[in-house]
């Protein structure tokens, strides 16, 4: 699990406030694939509940699951940065309810408000540092040899 915190305590209050004017409350049923890599990313979420499996296809190997995201973590984050295409995959491992945020919109609004745009690329810029650490983690769990002498900095 992420060690992220809600990535809405990460922004000041106007800024939550703006995004959250943007939102609608979502389900998505155990087992429902919620954006595939390289799909277009035009939405993103804030989980209210539940669970989501990150995973990146890796040729000749099943999916790995890179990280699995819960409570008032952003799902989502290619939304922001062009092309605007998904870098990894999301499949909801138990019901969720989220947040869902239609992202032109809110890049639209951060474009217009220059200072929640301020706070939502910083909170989103955390999210990003995190994802890579965990992905970097997961990825030498699941191929560095044993013994391979893998500092125990890079293991959490």
């Amino acid at each position: 699990m992420s060690t992220m915190h809600s990535v809405l305590e990460h922004m000041t209050p106007e800024a939550r406030e703006a995004l959250l004017a943007h939102s609608r409350q979502v389900t998505f049923a155990a087992g429902t694939r919620i954006f595939k890599e390289h799909q277009r990313a035009e939405k993103f979420w804030i989980i209210l509940s539940g669970t989501v499996e990150l995973s990146t296809h890796i040729p000749c190997h099943k999916d790995a699951v890179i990280d699995t995201l819960g409570h008032g973590e952003l799902l989502g984050w290619s939304w922001l940065v062009p092309p605007y295409s998904w870098r990894l995959g999301a499949s909801a491992s138990h019901e969720v309810q989220a947040l869902e945020f239609d992202a032109a919109a809110v890049r639209e609004l951060c474009q217009e408000d220059s200072a929640v745009g301020r706070s939502v690329a910083v909170a989103v810029a955390a999210v990003i540092a995190d994802r890579l650490d965990s992905a970097r983690t997961r990825l030498l769990d699941l191929f560095a040899p044993q013994g391979s002498g893998v500092p125990l900095a890079y293991a959490r």
